[in-house]
């Protein structure tokens, strides 16, 4: 991004500089060469036509005119003439000559043959002879070929400026977010000035409040402050950490862009690892969003078909099944109905069993079960420990300590399953043995489910 952002800089202000190089350029150009007619016009008042005009006068005149050059030709444009020593025989093929001997005077700005330099001609008709002055003057060319020193040295310091500039403008727009992680890290209020952050910023504050104010409704009993304190804890740490990751990569990435250390193939790989990295921030953010909003959610409920449900999972999950090589035993019943909402159920269903998928060990079996009654899933994975048992469904608790390792999610899985099952009243449940495997079971109120 850093990269990008300084090329774009750079590429603006270059074409600028060479836009306004040309034109300023040729502006130039077309104003000496105004005033050097201007000025050759002058000149030809100090030609005296009393004077022999050979080659001695035609050298006095021009000493006379600054070293001007000077040439006399005869009436037909015949060459007599010349304050530099040259011997043409003829140049009454000359525009100026032509239009001198025409309408008695004649302008024109070229290279001279006889010379090798640029020169701008005046000719002027006099009685009995034509008199043409001409001065040096540098071309177009090499005009631009006198600037190119200025202009590389001012491309340089653009490039310097823009890189400036992007890596202070990239600084000034990480800043916040480094801000946030370093607010939530010390467990303080997070600023919510940024608007693009406000959202996130809002939601940290809130779960930190709710946190704290926990913590003060628990104070009466040690034991429920001590664990309290550590939900909150925990919870602000996690959440540095998974902000803090991608962060870092991303920072890391840029800088390395930026710097011109990765080009072509690396160049894309690094881009390809930001993008992925800002996409994880998302998911993060979203998987917050989505589990703060569940507790204002007040959405009436209706009939579900939760057996087509659920095996819409099972097959949507089913590439994941067979990259882990697991074997499926499903038994759902037809026709089961919940009163409730459809992506609740998606939800839970899909948590539950992906949960069974992460957590198992590859060639490992999984059992669903679905019924009137319940909904069970059973897996032969890692299991959980006995003292982890009532902490799985707290905010980001993972049973992989990795944070996203191998096994991949936030943490919040669960910790929403156990919401949505308290708000449609139903009881949730787990059962699970280190090394042997684990058994969720939702059990639906009477009236909670219904054959069709």
């Amino acid at each position: 991004m850093k990269k990008r952002i300084m090329w774009l800089c750079f590429a603006i202000t270059a074409v600028a500089l060479v836009v306004f190089s040309v034109v300023s350029t040729d502006v130039y150009y077309n104003n000496s060469i105004e005033h050097a007619k201007t000025y050759l016009k002058a000149y030809l008042a100090a030609f005296d036509e009393s004077r022999t005009t050979d080659a001695a006068y035609a050298k006095e005149l021009s000493a006379a005119l600054n070293g001007a050059r000077v040439t006399f030709l005869s009436p037909e444009g015949e060459f007599w003439a010349d304050s530099e020593d040259t011997n043409e025989d003829s140049r009454a093929m000359r525009p100026e000559v032509r239009d001198a001997i025409a309408e008695g005077e004649g302008y024109s700005a070229r290279s001279s043959e006889t010379l090798g330099e640029n020169f701008v001609y005046y000719c002027k008709r006099f009685d009995g002879c034509l008199v043409r002055v001409a001065v040096r003057t540098d071309s177009v060319w090499g005009i631009y070929l006198d600037a190119l020193p200025a202009i590389a040295c001012f491309l340089a310091a653009d490039a310097l400026l823009c890189l400036l500039i992007t890596y202070l403008s990239s600084g000034f727009m990480l800043k916040p977010m480094e801000d946030l992680v370093r607010s939530a890290a010390k467990g303080e209020r997070v600023s919510t000035a940024s608007a693009e952050l406000r959202p996130v910023a809002e939601l940290i504050n809130r779960m930190n409040d709710d946190a704290e104010k926990r913590v003060a409704e628990s104070k009466s009993e040690r034991e429920q402050v001590v664990r309290a304190q550590q939900s909150k804890d925990e919870f602000i740490a996690n959440v540095t950490h998974e902000m803090n990751t991608p962060l870092t990569s991303i920072r890391g990435f840029a800088e390395l862009l930026a710097s011109g250390a990765l080009e072509g193939e690396r160049a894309q790989k690094a881009s390809a690892t930001i993008l992925a990295q800002s996409e994880r921030l998302q998911n993060l953010v979203a998987s917050i969003i989505n589990y703060s909003e569940i507790d204002s959610e007040d959405l009436p409920l209706y009939e579900v078909d939760a057996s087509r449900i659920a095996r819409e999972t099972l097959a949507a999950l089913s590439p994941e099944i067979a990259e882990r090589r697991l074997v499926l035993l499903s038994e759902i019943r037809d026709g089961v109905m919940l009163m409730s909402r459809h992506e609740r159920v998606t939800e839970i269903f899909g948590n539950i069993i992906r949960n069974a998928i992460r957590y198992n060990r590859e060639g490992g079996s999984i059992s669903v079960l679905l019924t009137e009654e319940e909904f069970t899933v059973s897996d032969t994975g890692i299991g959980i420990a006995e003292e982890n048992l009532d902490r799985i469904f707290d905010r980001f608790f993972t049973v992989d300590k990795s944070h996203n390792g191998k096994n991949g999610g936030f943490g919040l899985g669960l910790s929403v399953v156990r919401k949505l099952c308290a708000k449609q009243g139903w009881q949730l449940t787990v059962r699970s043995e280190v090394g042997v495997g684990s058994t969720f079971r939702i059990g639906f109120q009477a009236d909670g489910a219904q054959e069709k």
